[in-house]
Order: C-alpha cells, then structure tokens, then sequence
C-alpha cells in the first residue's frame, strides 16, 4: 500500500513541512475552493501540485499529489435538475485536466445534500482525548424537534423518538444551535455549517427523488463519465456513505454490498470502482468488511482505514470513531485481504497493484486538543493511526514472516 495523507490547501492548520515527518509518501488533495459544477483548470491544478511538492522555506517536499478527493459531483447531477448536462460535461473537462497532470485515482461520492453527518464533533474519550460521534438520538432530536421536518418522527423507533424528545428538553439554547452546527457540518474542507433554512431548501429539491430515481441518475452519470476516464487511463472511486443509512429522509445508494454490486454491475469497467473506507462501511453491522473487501478486491482503487465501535447492532445506531485498531472493524483482517489483493495484481502484471490508503480521521489527543484543526483531521490523533497501520502492514509484507513469504 501507498500511504498518504489528506491536505484540505494551504489554510489546513497540518502544513506539508508537518507531513513530511509524518511518513507519507504522497498527498490527498482537491481544489476545495472551487464551485461544484464548474471546471477544474490547469492553472489551479498546477498550482495544487506545486503547493504540495514545496516546504515553506521553498525546497522540495519531496511528496506528489496521488489522489483527488474529491471531484464533487454537482446536486443539480445527482437531481438531474438545473444545469446537470453542463455540470457533466464540465466533470469530463476536469477529468481531462487532472489526467494530463498526472493524477490517475479519482475519489468522489453520490449521498445527497451532506458528505457526512455526525451530533459531535469533539466527544470525549476515557484517555483524555475527543473524537467525532453520530448518536442516532441526538440525530433524532435534530431531526425532530430543530429542523422540524415534515414527518420526521415516523422515521424512528418509539424509543429513539421518546428519548430525542427528552434530549431536546434538556438543552438550553446554545446547546441546540451546537446540535445544528454538528449535524449540517458535512461539507469536505469546510468549516461552516448550513443554515437549517438551506437545509430545508435541499430536501424540498429530493422531495420526490426515490432511491431507485437516486440510483438511475447515479447510473446516468456513470455512463456519461466512465468512458471519458477510461480513455484518459483514470479510476474513478465512489465513497460509501457516510453513514451508511437513510437520513433526512434523503436516499442513499452507496450503504451496502449489494448497493455497490448494483452500481459496480451496471456500468462494468476498470474506470469505475470503489473507495473502500472502513468506517462508514463499518458503522452498519451487516457489513462483512474482510468478505466485502475480497469480494470487490479488484475494483477497490483507494482505501480509507478507520474503525468505529458502535453502541449496538441496531442497523442504524450510534457510533464513535474509535483508534484505528481498537473499533468494531478487524482492521488486521482488512489489511491483510488487500495485502494479498496487491500480490495477486502484481502477479497479474496489473499497473495499479500498489493501492494508495490513508489513516481516515483520527482521535485529538496531546497538541491536538488545542488546535480546532478540521474535525476528524488532527495531526497527531492521525500519525498515531498511520503508525499503528504501518505497523500491521509491515509485519503482513514480511518477506519472512508475513503472508507474502
């Protein structure tokens, strides 16, 4: 596996002078900056290369830009509303130039409205360090009683909606505008929320799009854009959602085995694969990560590794993102079904048998904690993830010992 490490530009608090030392290769990056829909340039890629390749002091970094995440797909293309047709065509504009400068893994994904959702940003844990977390009963409580959604309490459990009723009732003012700020955080490279007006404006527009409508237009945007990056020599990669179950009321198309079959079967090339991210995949216990991972090894282009431990194994539950060795998920089970995926590519004479991974999100701990870096994406909390991750795979490659001997 390559490792890298995700870099929201030059206003991320982690500077590439601070990942050279953290033993990544390469780095993870997008142009944050620019409008969804609209076309990544030459100029602006260049310069995203150029950032990531120089340390302050203008000598070289000595690390390369590896993977794109993400190139946002546009709401108006998920709806197929508004200005889809030019969005597409803008997608394959971008796809062109990110290819002609050397780019070949493309991350993005399809969930509707919010990239990921979670009540808190900053929980703590036993150690003295804090992490991000989704309570299903503080969500409820959001979804109830902040937001006030249109039939919202049917989408719960009568426990769930009795006890977000008792959240709501606890918090004083401040306490439900820090519940909204957390839930409508989701934005990549962001650090605002949206208003719950914008909010309610979003899911008016998914009113009527069903998750079989979801589900075509996804396919529709794969069939328009897949041939575009194999013809460039691209791998598209979709992320699951995160997390893996409905919310809002929104659909969701990317929760499961048999939804990335579905999406994976119906436009069938080497364009189109997978981001296999431990953590949004683990949030549901009926994902069976180290069958899933071998089941899908070869359309796997990028991985995210991150565990969670749930509070129980409701289908939609609580969770927090525990260290990257101590969640729900066997993590060493995961690494080692890629580790024999990369053998049997290099076998294969496969171009790509080296797949890139990154520590996903990370716990605050010592420095961190004062910081207010990105939430999930503290330094320090992260090194340690990579380190221990490094560790598994060193001992798995062993010429000697591992399982490639």
């Amino acid at each position: 596996m390559r490792q890298t490490w995700r870099w929201f530009g030059p206003k991320d608090l982690c500077s590439i002078d601070d990942i050279t030392q953290v033993g990544a290769a390469g780095v993870v990056s997008a142009l944050h900056h620019v409008p969804n829909g609209v076309v990544w340039s030459p100029e602006e890629i260049a310069r995203r290369h150029q950032e990531i390749a120089t340390r302050k002091d203008g000598t070289p970094s000595g690390l390369t830009w590896d993977v794109v995440e993400s190139l946002p797909v546009s709401e108006d293309i998920k709806k197929q509303k508004g200005d889809w047709h030019a969005h597409i065509e803008n997608y394959k504009i971008s796809l062109k130039h990110l290819a002609d400068s050397g780019l070949e893994v493309i991350c993005y994904n399809f969930m509707p409205v919010l990239d990921w959702t979670r009540t808190d940003l900053r929980w703590n844990v036993p150690n003295g360090g804090s992490c991000m977390r989704f309570d299903i009963n503080d969500f409820a409580a959001f979804d109830i009683h902040i937001l006030e959604r249109q039939g919202a309490a049917a989408d719960y459990t009568n426990a769930i909606a009795d006890e977000a009723a008792n959240r709501f009732s606890a918090l004083d003012d401040d306490g439900k505008k820090q519940l909204a700020r957390n839930v409508t955080m989701g934005l990549p490279g962001s650090t605002e929320s949206m208003t719950l007006d914008d909010v309610r404006a979003h899911l008016a527009e998914y009113g009527n799009i069903s998750r079989d409508r979801l589900r075509a237009n996804f396919v529709d945007f794969l069939d328009a854009v897949v041939p575009t990056a194999e013809d460039l020599g691209l791998r598209l990669c979709c992320h699951p959602d995160d997390p893996p179950f409905a919310l809002l009321g929104l659909p969701r198309v990317m929760s499961t085995e048999e939804d990335y079959r579905y999406i994976l079967d119906s436009v069938d090339s080497p364009a189109s694969g997978m981001t296999f991210c431990t953590g949004s995949l683990g949030a549901r216990p009926d994902n069976d990560l180290p069958g899933m991972l071998e089941r899908f090894a070869e359309k796997v282009h990028f991985l995210h590794l991150r565990n969670v431990k749930r509070d129980t194994d409701d289908i939609v539950g609580s969770f927090y993102e525990a260290e990257h060795l101590a969640g729900d998920t066997d993590m060493v089970a995961v690494i080692a079904a890629v580790v024999r995926e990369e053998s049997r590519r290099k076998a294969a004479g496969r171009k790509d048998h080296t797949i890139p991974m990154r520590p996903d999100h990370g716990q605050d701990i010592l420095d961190d904690l004062g910081r207010r870096s990105q939430p999930g994406y503290p330094t320090i909390g992260r090194m340690k993830g990579l380190a221990e991750l490094r560790g598994v795979m060193t001992a798995l490659e062993h010429g000697v010992y591992g399982l490639t001997r």
